[in-house]
């Protein structure tokens, strides 16, 4: 079935769908990672985004049901070069396309990946709409800039749980019925430290890490306020990654202001921008972001070089010392790591705060494992405080 793919500046390439059919709109990005297909697709902070894989044969190692970061996939449509309709994998459950068609998730095949690529990094992450309906140039391109796109607007509702849970080895129904706080006792002698993990779209591989540092974790949706995370008496608070603008979501980063020097604070991606603004600072949109699992980051306490796994389209800004009016700020934030490639912010600290942050994912999945020491550090961090 025959597909066209038009971006907001006019930029149009023809190729054919290999699973489901429709018009879809999103942000067209692209992700450069050589594996890990399925933990993209269901990762929550692609919501609202149409997803461009460069590496040229995708699904041939098919679909598994332990690959998987969130309940389902939450890519708006997913392009490929090339895709691969009999995969050989003694893991292997069901083809890409089953699965993609199982959740109505459209995947178009045949496009150049290389060209769509060097054009989004020339002209941005923009806009863009896929359709095997209509296939007028004029009228798709119409349509594509009328759709609000993704900056200013609250992605998280979408992705966020809509009760708390309790992780262990798997989501977890806290009272069986209601997924009530109030239904959470004491904390289980089983567990080192009780952690509460905001879901602004949490991968499953950061509640398996946390859990693996001894943390009994409790998600709560991304609205719940800082006086009832303090009545469960944490011994820290994590702020996961997620979609969208971080400006989008005030009720988020107001909570997180109440918790600043309450307990300590770990925040990945999303969170770490959320912070960040809690913090003071502003955050602003990268011109085609940071997707993939090869980023390199520098450690600026070390010196060494991390190689990372990150999925961004928005970041944190530095301060400035010429304009910034809060001192205290200046004084107690310390920027603790940076992108090597483009020189943005990459990870910070607070030192009376007790909080820290990343911007890439130190849990990859898919990507290295040269950051999972971060982990340890908050487990630290609690340690020390508690």
């Amino acid at each position: 079935m025959k597909a066209v793919l038009v971006l907001e500046d006019g930029f149009a390439l023809e190729g054919e769908a290999f699973a489901g059919e429709g018009e879809i709109f999103g942000e067209v990005v692209f992700n450069t990672s050589m594996t890990g297909y399925q933990e993209i697709l269901t990762d929550p902070s692609y919501k609202g985004q149409i997803v461009t894989l460069t590496y040229p044969l995708i699904g041939n190692y098919g679909i598994n049901a332990e690959d998987v970061e969130s309940f389902k996939p939450h890519v708006e449509a997913l392009v490929v070069r090339e895709y691969s309709r009999f995969p050989h994998n003694w893991r292997s459950q069901r083809t890409l396309k089953e699965f993609l068609e199982q959740f109505g998730i459209l995947g178009i095949e045949g496009i150049d990946t290389r060209a769509l690529t060097k054009h989004i990094r020339e002209a941005g992450a923009m806009k863009g709409v896929i359709s095997t309906r209509d296939f007028d140039i004029k009228r798709l391109l119409e349509k594509v800039r009328a759709y609000p796109g993704l900056v200013g607007r609250d992605m998280v509702q979408h992705v966020t749980c809509r009760q708390p849970y309790r992780w262990q080895q798997g989501p977890k129904s806290i009272d069986g019925v209601t997924g009530s706080l109030s239904a959470i006792g004491p904390k289980s002698s089983q567990y080192k430290y009780r952690v509460v993990a905001f879901d602004y779209g949490v991968k499953y591989n950061i509640l398996r890490l946390l859990e693996a540092i001894g943390c009994e974790v409790i998600v709560v949706p991304a609205w719940t306020k800082a006086e009832e995370v303090l009545g469960l008496d944490p011994d820290g608070i994590f702020l996961s990654n997620g979609p969208g603008d971080p400006a989008g979501v005030p009720y988020a980063i107001e909570e997180i202001k109440k918790l600043l020097g309450k307990k300590p604070i770990f925040g990945i991606c999303l969170g770490h921008q959320f912070l960040g603004r809690a913090l003071g600072l502003d955050t602003f949109k990268l011109k085609f972001g940071h997707r993939g699992g090869n980023q390199p980051v520098k450690d600026l306490a070390t010196g060494r070089v991390e190689i990372t796994a990150q999925n961004h389209g928005f970041c944190v800004c530095r301060p400035d010392p010429h304009t910034c009016n809060n001192p205290d700020l200046l004084r107690e934030l310390r920027i603790t790591h940076v992108n090597l490639n483009d020189r943005t912010l990459e990870g910070m600290e607070h030192r009376s705060l007790k909080c820290f942050s990343v911007q890439y994912h130190p849990e990859a999945s898919p990507g290295p494992h040269d950051s999972r020491y971060l982990f340890e550090r908050f487990a630290s961090l609690m340690e020390e405080t508690r």
